[in-house]
């Protein structure tokens, strides 16, 4: 599925999803939030905060504090590596794979409208 989009489309096809976002009673994430979980949920495991701060080239007290946030919502875990108890693995949930699912038809939703506008 080849999408044939310039900047403003592409621009406008963010806003509509991001808008839509904000609309719902969803938690309202912030880019490196919503990174962080596209990064834990849509890469192959296991992911540690070190892993996670290379793969985004982001510090590891700022990935913390993403982390912190996306725990607080219940859309990561963590729990301690068992063969590495110094170790911390961050795990997915129920509730953020969801949030992802309805993430992704807005998108999808919002580039439907986009597309009959091309």
């Amino acid at each position: 599925m080849g999408v044939d989009l310039n900047a403003v489309q592409a621009l406008d096809l963010w806003r509509g999803a991001i808008v839509e976002s904000v609309r719902r009673e969803a938690p309202d994430l912030s880019a490196r939030q919503m990174a962080l979980l596209l990064t834990v949920y849509m890469t192959p495991p296991p992911h540690t905060v070190r892993g996670l701060a290379t793969a985004l080239n982001v510090s590891k007290p700022a990935i913390t504090r993403a982390l912190d946030r996306l725990s607080e919502y219940g859309l990561i875990r963590r729990k301690v590596d068992e063969t590495d108890r110094r170790s911390v693995l961050i795990q997915r949930t129920v509730k953020g794979s969801v949030f992802l699912r309805e993430f992704g038809d807005i998108i999808v939703s919002a580039a439907a409208e986009t597309h009959s506008t091309i």
